[in-house]
């Protein structure tokens, strides 16, 4: 199904970088003739019966061949019960969710994995309940329908809508204090412990699949790690890294933004496959 030894490994962060929702998609719309600017959307999430997330149909297409040229891993912030909500039409030998918490192997949870990153975030970092206090804290006032904690591994909350959020330098800095970080993500907040990375988890699988190639894309400050460690890597023109005017030497960044720029990140990255193995043929599909 995928590259062997020598390969690429290409980590991929989900929302907003290959998923959207109908408000994070900046589509052009009340054109004359819609179908000439809008792509073709596909449902890929669906929550209490209705779609919830989407990616054009060309951009699917970009990842099922991306499969069969490398080791794709979907690397997200999402809870384990979150990233099962999603269907991207392939099914990656490798995926990670809850920030680097939870490695799945064709489509299971190492436990093994799972309780050494649990025991060294609670060896280094504050406890999970102090910074959920915290957060529980900071939430006063209303401005947010959403306080919880994720896989007993960090804290998010959901704020009613953007603007409302509060300016944030008091809660990173009591947050960093307790060795956590905070991101936010659109409506959301994310508290964090510091060594609970995407990363290391990548890093993982790097050394499992056996690649010698690291390919990444990402759009928030949870990924900066990601994209730093990546041979080349490619950020979305919208989200938090750039809003924050986020750069590196190795990071392009895409043309377009919302759902189109889901299309040119893909793009981007199997065009760096096809330079660098020019003579292999995709594989047949899994």
């Amino acid at each position: 199904m995928t590259a062997g030894s020598g390969g690429h490994l290409v980590a991929l962060d989900l929302d907003k970088t290959l998923i959207f929702s109908r408000r994070s998609m900046l589509l052009p719309a009340g054109t004359a003739e819609p179908e000439l600017v809008e792509p073709e959307l596909v449902e890929v999430e669906r929550l209490d019966g209705a779609p919830l997330s989407f990616a054009t149909a060309r951009e699917l297409a970009l990842l099922a061949e991306l499969h069969r040229r490398a080791v794709v891993v979907p690397v997200t912030t999402r809870t384990l019960a979150q990233y099962r909500r999603v269907d991207l039409g392939i099914r990656p030998r490798y995926a990670i969710a809850a920030n680097g918490g939870h490695l799945l192997v064709d489509g299971a949870p190492d436990p093994a994995w799972a309780a050494g990153i649990a025991a060294q975030v609670a060896a280094a970092c504050a406890p999970l309940a102090e910074m959920l206090a915290l957060a529980e804290r900071f939430a006063a006032g209303g401005w947010a329908r959403t306080v919880r904690a994720a896989d007993d591994l960090f804290v998010y909350l959901v704020a009613h809508d953007r603007p409302a959020i509060p300016d944030l330098s008091g809660v990173t800095a009591a947050a960093r204090a307790g060795g956590w970080s905070v991101s936010a993500q659109g409506r959301k907040v994310y508290l964090v412990p510091t060594v609970l990375t995407k990363q290391r988890t990548v890093d993982e699988v790097v050394r499992r699949a056996g690649t010698a190639t690291l390919l990444a894309a990402g759009d928030s400050v949870l990924d900066i790690p990601m994209l730093l460690a990546a041979d080349a890597a490619i950020r979305p023109a919208h989200g938090e890294l750039h809003e924050l005017g986020w750069s590196a030497p190795n990071v392009a960044v895409t043309a377009g933004a919302g759902a189109l720029a889901g299309e040119q990140v893909l793009a981007a990255l199997l065009d760096r496959v096809r330079a660098d193995r020019p003579d292999q043929a995709p594989a047949a599909p899994a």
